[in-house]
C-alpha cells in the first residue's frame, strides 16, 4: 500500500528506517520541529536545527528515494523561556521560502502555561502574517482536554487563521470531535505505548468518519514505530476495509491537506 508519513521526527532515527519506510510504500516524509532530547540553550542551536531540518535531512532521505518535508518553530517543551522563543521565532522567515518547509509547527502546548500561550500566540501571528500552514502539538492525556481548548480559542481569536489550514495533532477519543467540530485537520499518533493504538485509532475512524483526518507515527526519540502507519492501514484491511478507503485514509488525505502549500510535490506514480 502506499502512504504519507506527516510527522515523523527523522533526525532522531537511523537510515534503516528509511529503508523500511520506502519498502512499506512511503511516499514522502514531513518532519515538524521538535524538542531534541534536552533543552537547548541559545538560538544559535535552533539556527542550526533548522539547517539539519532543511539542507542535511531531505538530502539523507534522498538517498532512498523519499521527498522528506519540514515545519518550523520551536516545539511548546521549551517554550517557557518566552525572551529566548522571541529569538527563535525571529530566525524562522529567514527559512520560510526554502523549497521543503510547509509551514509553522510543532507549536501548541506542553504544560499549558502562561509562558506557552504567549509563544504559542507568537507563533500563530507569525504563521498569518506569513500566510503559513499550522501544525500544533497537543498535550499528553492528562492535560490534553484543557490544552485543546486553549488551542482552539487562541486559533479562533486570530480571524486571520483558516481552519483547514492548521491541523491538530495528537488527538484523542476526547479531543477529536471538538477539533473537527470547529472546521481544523485532526491528525491521530500512533504510539504504542501512550497516544493511540493502530485499534483505537480506526475505532475513532468508525465513530467520527474520515473526512479532514490523518494518522501518523510521530516517531521520535523515545518509544515509537516508524510504520505505525502501514500497520494501522494493515488493522483496517483485518476488518475489511477496501483499498481504496484505506488508501484515502493515509494516503489521500495528508496529500490533501499537505497539498495547500504549493512546495509539497509527491512522486509521479
Amino acid at each position: 500500500m502506499r502512504y504519507i508519513e506527516p510527522h515523523g521526527h527523522m533526525v532522531s532515527r537511523v537510515t534503516d528506517d528509511y529503508i523500511d519506510m520506502v519498502t512499506a510504500g512511503c511516499q514522502a516524509v514531513c518532519e515538524p520541529a521538535f524538542w531534541a532530547g534536552f533543552d537547548r540553550s541559545s538560538a544559535d542551536g535552533f539556527y542550526d536545527y533548522f539547517c539539519q531540518l532543511t539542507e542535511h535531512e531531505p538530502k539523507r532521505a534522498a538517498k532512498f528515494g523519499l521527498p522528506h518535508y519540514t515545519w518550523l518553530c520551536i516545539n511548546p517543551k521549551e517554550s517557557e523561556n518566552v525572551a529566548l522563543a522571541q529569538e527563535v521565532i525571529g530566525l524562522i522567515p529567514k527559512f520560510l521560502d526554502r523549497p521543503t518547509v510547509l509551514g509553522i509547527g510543532e507549536i501548541g502546548l506542553n504544560k499549558n502555561s502562561r509562558n506557552e500561550m504567549k509563544v504559542l500566540e507568537m507563533h500563530v501571528d507569525l504563521a498569518a502574517r506569513e500566510n503559513q500552514l499550522i501544525l500544533v502539538h497537543t498535550p499528553h492525556l492528562e492535560d490534553k482536554l484543557k490544552g485543546t481548548r486553549l488551542i482552539l480559542d487562541v486559533l479562533k481569536a486570530d480571524k486571520r487563521i483558516r481552519p483547514e489550514r492548521c491541523i491538530i495533532d495528537h488527538v484523542e477519543e476526547h479531543t477529536v470531535q471538538m477539533v473537527l467540530d470547529e472546521g481544523f485537520w485532526a491528525g491521530m499518533t500512533l504510539y504504542p505505548e501512550s497516544k493511540c493504538t493502530a485499534a483505537r485509532a480506526v475505532d475513532m475512524v468508525e465513530m467520527y468518519g474520515n473526512e479532514r483526518i490523518w494518522m501518523n507515527s510521530a516517531c521520535d526519540w523515545g518509544v515509537s514505530v516508524p510504520l505505525a502507519v502501514p500497520y494501522a492501514g494493515l488493522e483496517m484491511r483485518r476488518r475489511g476495509y477496501s483499498a481504496e478507503t484505506i488508501d484515502r485514509l493515509i494516503y489521500q488525505n495528508p496529500a490533501r491537506f499537505l497539498g495547500q502549500s504549493p512546495k509539497f510535490k509527491l512522486p509521479k506514480s
